[in-house]
């Protein structure tokens, strides 16, 4: 592998980054999209990246537990991240949520249950457990 090359260049500037979630255009200044793509590809062979959705990765480790490769946070603070921060989606807290937070319910939500302004068509998953959006007004 060169010194210079594409992967080193966005697997530099991942392990830089504070934030989690990343998407093909944070790199779009080192390179074309379809070369940005192939060494986002690269990474996740690598396991240095998840995929968990159509142009979103994630930075993933080892679980301690199962040996499993998983993301570095849970599904849907992966989420909440890729939709404000990249996405540009308002994220608000949902009916169950505050119902909850207000002690009207004592049932748990699972969190992997998001409310948004506005319409998302992208699906967000991750080992079997997905994302669900509530849209509100």
């Amino acid at each position: 592998m060169a010194l210079n090359s594409l992967k080193s260049k966005v697997k530099y500037r991942i392990s830089r980054n504070a934030g989690v979630v990343f998407v093909p255009a944070d790199f779009s200044d080192l390179s074309d999209r379809d070369q940005v793509g192939r060494a986002l590809r690269e990474l996740v062979r690598e396991e240095v990246l998840i995929k968990f959705g159509r142009g979103l990765y994630a930075k993933a480790r080892r679980s301690s537990l199962s040996n499993r490769l998983v993301p570095v946070k849970p599904l849907p603070e992966l989420a909440r991240e890729a939709l404000t921060q990249k996405l540009g989606v308002e994220v608000v807290s949902s009916k169950e949520q505050a119902s909850y937070n207000s002690g009207r319910s004592t049932q748990v939500p699972t969190g992997r249950l998001i409310a948004v302004k506005g319409r998302v068509s992208r699906k967000m998953a991750y080992d079997g457990k997905s994302i669900k959006y509530q849209y509100v007004s």
